[in-house]
């Protein structure tokens, strides 16, 4: 069975939204997820683009201008809504993992 689109994230669509949370154009994503995760995480431009065009059918982030080829993007309510979702998963996960090897959460 084929896994619902945006159930989850990837690193790269976690990163990507979570710049949108102030406008930006594609070009700063790509500077900025590098720089967010001290390199850890790079996003390629053909998956960078692809993704600002799933996020925009699925009312996660909306386009606030155009300036020839540039556009810039911005978080929607909608968008928010699913990165919180998906930091309570993750914190989840860490809870699991701190419960089975018997650490402190963090």
């Amino acid at each position: 069975m084929a896994r619902a689109k945006f159930q989850t994230l990837t690193e790269q669509m976690f990163y990507t939204l979570l710049c949108l949370k102030e406008e930006c154009y594609g070009m700063d994503i790509l500077d900025r997820v590098p720089a967010m995760t001290r390199g850890r995480v790079n996003v390629g431009s053909g998956t960078l683009y692809t993704l600002l065009e799933q996020f925009l059918d699925a009312e996660m982030i909306r386009e606030t201008k155009v300036e020839g080829r540039r556009r810039s993007y911005i978080l929607t309510d909608k968008g928010r809504e699913m990165l919180e979702k998906e930091c309570a998963r993750l914190t989840a996960q860490l809870a699991d993992y701190h419960l089975i090897f018997g650490k402190e959460e963090v």
